[in-house]
C-alpha cells in the first residue's frame, strides 16, 4: 500500500458511542487531502487534521460548481477486522464523475490507497456495532480563482470519514415514496450519470415537497417524457414483478451504482432473473393493479437496500406486499450485510482489508 506523510491532530474528537450513532453529523479527526496543478499534476498526498479549508471568495467551485464526489463504506467485521466494500469501483467511478466535469483524471491506485490509508490512521473511530460502519466521502473542488464560464486549471482531492447508523430511521421498515412528473432530475447528455454537486443540488426542492406531503423520497421519472423510471431519490430502484427482478437501464441519466451493481450480481448467483430494461409508471400501476408488482426496493451504499411500502404517483396510492419488507428484498440486504461485516463468504472478493496504521507524524 502506499505511504502518505501523516499529520496527527493533536486535539482528539470525543467519540460517539455506536447505539449514539445518526447518519453525516461527525467526522473523525483526519483527512486526507492532494491538489493538482497543470506544472505538478496530482501531488503532495497527505493525511493531516480534519480542518477547515480557506477559500477565495472567487473560488471557481463556488461559483460554477465544478464538484465531484463519491462515497463508500468501512465495516468492523466479527472478528474485528477493518474492510471496505468495492473501493475500486467507487475510485474507477469518481474518475467518470471527474470526465464529466473536465476534471484532470485521478490515478486509480493512488485513490484507492487514499481510503485505505485514511481508515487506517482513523481506524479507533471504525464502530462495532451490526448496521454502524464508517462513511467514506471522496470530493474533488476546483480552486483556481476567478469569473468566468470555462474549466479551472488548480484541484484539489479531499477525503473525509464520518461514522454513521442507518441513512433512514425506519432502518428496513419500508418507506413511502412519491413519484413525480412535476420534477425533472437529469436529461439524457446532462449529469445523471455523474455524482456532481450540482445534480444532487437538482434534486432538493422536488424531495422536499415530497416529504410535505408526508414521503420519505421522491421516484424520479424520466426527463423528456415523465414516463419510465430512474432513481429514488440518490438511490437505484428495483422492483419485482412475478418472478423477475426489473430494473432501469443505465443510459446517461442513471448513476451507475455499486450496490446496484452488487445486488445484480447475486440475484444472478441465486438463478433470479434481472432485466435491465426502461419499466414505466404506468406498467408498474398496472402490475399493483394486477397483483404481480409483489416487491419494491431502492439500492445504495448509504441505505444499503430499502424496501419501499408505498408508491404515491399523482392521486395514486400503491401499498406495495402489504406495506411489508418483501422476501427477496430482505435476503438482497441481509446477504450484503453479511458480506460487508464477514459472516459469510466472500466469493465475489468485494471486501478489501484495511490495515491500522501507527503512523509517525510527518
Amino acid at each position: 500500500m502506499q505511504d502518505f506523510p501523516v499529520t496527527r491532530t493533536q486535539h482528539p474528537k470525543p467519540r460517539v458511542a455506536d447505539d449514539k450513532l445518526r447518519f453525516g453529523d461527525v467526522f473523525t479527526d483526519h483527512m486526507f487531502v492532494m491538489d493538482y496543478t497543470p506544472e505538478h499534476g496530482w501531488h503532495d498526498g497527505r493525511i493531516v487534521p480534519y480542518a477547515p479549508f480557506t477559500m477565495d471568495p472567487a473560488c471557481c467551485v463556488l461559483h460554477y460548481a465544478q464538484a465531484v464526489f463519491d462515497g463508500l463504506k468501512a465495516f468492523r467485521d466479527e472478528r474485528g477486522q477493518i474492510r471496505l466494500f468495492r473501493p475500486d469501483q467507487h475510485a474507477a467511478r469518481l474518475n467518470r464523475s471527474c470526465e464529466a466535469l473536465c476534471i484532470p483524471p485521478l490515478d486509480q491506485a493512488v485513490v484507492e490507497a487514499s481510503f485505505a490509508a485514511l481508515v487506517g490512521v482513523d481506524a479507533g473511530w471504525v464502530p462495532a456495532r451490526r448496521g454502524t460502519s464508517i462513511y467514506v466521502r471522496p470530493t474533488v473542488i476546483a480552486t483556481d480563482v476567478f469569473l468566468g464560464v470555462h474549466p479551472s486549471a488548480g484541484y484539489r482531492y479531499y477525503v473525509i470519514l464520518c461514522p454513521v447508523s442507518a441513512y433512514y430511521k425506519e432502518g428496513l421498515a419500508p418507506v413511502r415514496i412519491l413519484a413525480t412528473d412535476e420534477h425533472v432530475r437529469a436529461v439524457p447528455g446532462g449529469l445523471g450519470s455523474a455524482k456532481t454537486a450540482a445534480n444532487y443540488a437538482a434534486s432538493l426542492y422536488a424531495a422536499k415537497d415530497a416529504a410535505a406531503r408526508g414521503y420519505a423520497q421522491v421516484l424520479w421519472l424520466d426527463g423528456k417524457r415523465g414516463e419510465f423510471l430512474e432513481e429514488v431519490g440518490s438511490m437505484n430502484v428495483m422492483l419485482r414483478l412475478g418472478d423477475t427482478v426489473v430494473t432501469p437501464p443505465l443510459g446517461g441519466t442513471i448513476l451507475d451504482g455499486i450496490t446496484r451493481r452488487s445486488a445484480i450480481q447475486l440475484l444472478r448467483d441465486w438463478g433470479v432473473t434481472v432485466e435491465e430494461r426502461p419499466v414505466s409508471i404506468h406498467e408498474v400501476m398496472q402490475a399493483h393493479a394486477d397483483g404481480t408488482l409483489t416487491e419494491m426496493w431502492g439500492t445504495g451504499t448509504a441505505v444499503v437496500i430499502s424496501p419501499i411500502g408505498e408508491l404515491g404517483f399523482r392521486d395514486a396510492r400503491m401499498v406495495i406486499n402489504g406495506g411489508a419488507t418483501g422476501e427477496l428484498t430482505r435476503r438482497l440486504y441481509e446477504a450484503i450485510a453479511a458480506i460487508q461485516y464477514g459472516a459469510t463468504n466472500d466469493a465475489h472478493g468485494w471486501m478489501r482489508p484495511v490495515r491500522a496504521l501507527e503512523a509517525v507524524d510527518a
